[in-house]
């Protein structure tokens, strides 16, 4: 039930503006307000701005963070006006001479989705493995309010967050209220200790946020307008949330979150954007590029069915006669192809003639750097496609200054050892590759005064290339499961192979892929 039914609408946002006022007054600690451009997060700011800003001078007495976490995946209509909105915040606040300090939040190279989905070959996420939220999300922001919890030890989080979302929403919100803190909750990340949430907005129905900012103009310049038009957009009416740990909703299944998001059927958001407005067709190679690609059914065919480790598992499934190996990371030949396609996608919106698409970015140098880099060191993929692939898909040169190093061996080298393993034989192949690591190791290992680990190393490899394909893999492990309890095989150089039981739940560890 709207509160703006029984009550009146000034009134209410009078009496929550005196308690913002209040509670910001009562100690030094620090706030932070997650802000992620949606209407929530908009309505809980825009009530903190109004509030503070009513304060004479000498009271603003401590900082508020605004911080938003950008996965540079987001849908790129959102992540655009967000970005735009920190910034007019940023000048705003500075004029009047509040105290906020808007943050643009984002994960390191080594933690962003392109790195891990094309560089190691994570698969596309799934509700059992959903490896992006803590990398994207979580620990950015962690990061983040970790560091203004070291200033006192604590600090205040002033968070959308309404008991009407949902109703694990609801109970989340109830299981950690009526704590020792008037008007603030216990926080439900164990690892966030000191952190204090305050909801304002948490009673608020639906009706009763669009209501508030139709109401009450934005305090920073933004129209909400404009914001109910980015709604309107779509079919459903829920943002995506600041994530603060694993119980929050995923973003795909809310209005607004990652247009790579394999965790939903489809990205209703960006398909409906597309469909309803001219101006935003330049996102379809977006959208098609997670449609053929990423959010395929049985993707089984394009991985390998060793994990990264070298480690074969079977799936643990009751009463099914034909086992399965759980298949580990992406071959080799469909992260070339997912590299590919993902810049031809950049290069058609780049082309689309909408301005401001000129130098958009899908993914940045820094990624191809550091899945060139991962490909050539740790898979020991020495074909080093990625400045070709670059080229091929651009049209550019490939803007490196590392060159591939002259002592490892060339595409002729490479070919030639192809046909001495037989016809038709791809990067894929088992005894390709694991003539081509050793010769990789054997090199890296040579530049070394001391070579200490190269026979450690050179057995890792060899049991990685223990079953010639998964039917021999399997049958490997079925005999080994009438002599053992487990049927677990993991190749360890420093010991004799152990054997664990393992299920289908393994693959939520990003570890064991």
């Amino acid at each position: 039930m709207s509160k703006f039914e029984t009550l009146d609408i000034h009134e209410e946002i009078n009496r929550l503006e005196k308690q913002i006022q209040d509670l910001y007054q009562e100690d030094d600690v620090p706030w932070i307000v997650g802000y992620s451009g949606g209407k929530d997060s908009t309505a809980t700011l825009q009530l903190t701005w109004s509030a503070i800003e009513k304060l004479p001078p000498e009271k603003r007495h401590k900082k508020i963070y605004v911080i938003s976490t950008d996965t540079l995946v987001e849908n790129p209509v959102v992540a655009m006006w967000v970005t735009a909105s920190l910034e007019k915040i940023k000048i705003e606040a500075s004029k009047k001479n509040l105290p906020f300090f808007p943050n643009r939040l984002t994960p390191e190279i080594d933690d962003s989705f392109w790195v891990n989905l094309i560089g190691r070959g994570y698969p596309a996420p799934r509700p059992k493995f959903r490896w992006c939220t803590e990398r994207l999300k979580i620990t950015p922001a962690n990061k983040f309010i970790m560091d203004v919890v070291s200033e006192k030890s604590q600090a205040i989080m002033l968070l959308g967050v309404r008991k009407a979302e949902s109703a694990q929403r609801k109970h989340t919100i109830e299981k950690y209220e009526n704590s020792s803190r008037t008007l603030l909750d216990k926080n439900s990340d164990p690892s966030l200790a000191g952190v204090w949430i305050y909801g304002p907005i948490k009673d608020w129905a639906n009706d009763d946020v669009w209501e508030y900012l139709a109401t009450f103009d934005n305090p920073w310049g933004y129209d909400n307008k404009d914001l109910i038009d980015m709604y309107r957009a779509g079919t459903e009416d829920n943002e995506c949330p600041l994530v603060m740990d694993k119980s929050t909703p995923s973003c795909g299944d809310s209005r607004f979150g990652c247009f790579v998001c394999t965790l939903v059927d489809k990205d209703k958001s960006m398909e409906a954007m597309i469909t309803n407005d001219a101006e935003k067709k330049w996102m379809t190679p977006l959208s098609e590029f997670r449609n053929k690609y990423l959010d395929i059914t049985d993707d089984h065919k394009h991985r390998d069915f060793r994990r990264r480790s070298g480690a074969i598992m079977l799936m643990n499934i009751k009463d099914t006669p034909d086992k399965k190996l759980i298949p580990g990371p992406y071959k080799q030949s469909y992260r070339r192809v997912l590299l590919t396609e993902l810049l031809k996608a950049q290069e058609k919106v780049r082309s689309s003639g909408v301005k401001g698409t000129e130098d958009f970015v899908i993914i940045a140098d820094e990624e191809l750097r550091k899945i060139r880099s991962l490909w050539i060191n740790d898979n020991h993929e020495i074909e080093d496609w990625v400045p070709e692939i670059y080229e091929e898909a651009t049209g550019r040169s490939f803007k490196e200054i590392e060159k591939r190093n002259p002592a490892m061996l060339s595409k002729d080298d490479l070919k030639v050892l192809k046909d001495t393993i037989g016809d038709q034989v791809d990067e894929d192949h088992i005894h390709y590759k694991l003539v081509r690591n050793l010769l990789h190791l054997e090199h890296t290992y040579s530049k070394s005064t001391r070579r200490t680990g190269i026979y450690e190393a050179i057995e890792k490899e060899i049991k990685k290339g223990a079953f010639e394909n998964e039917h021999e893999a399997i049958t490997y492990l079925k005999n080994r499961e009438n002599t053992l309890e487990f049927t677990e095989v993991l190749p360890n150089p420093t010991q004799n192979s152990s054997i664990f039981e393992i299920n289908e739940e393994a693959d939520t560890d990003p570890s064991k892929i």
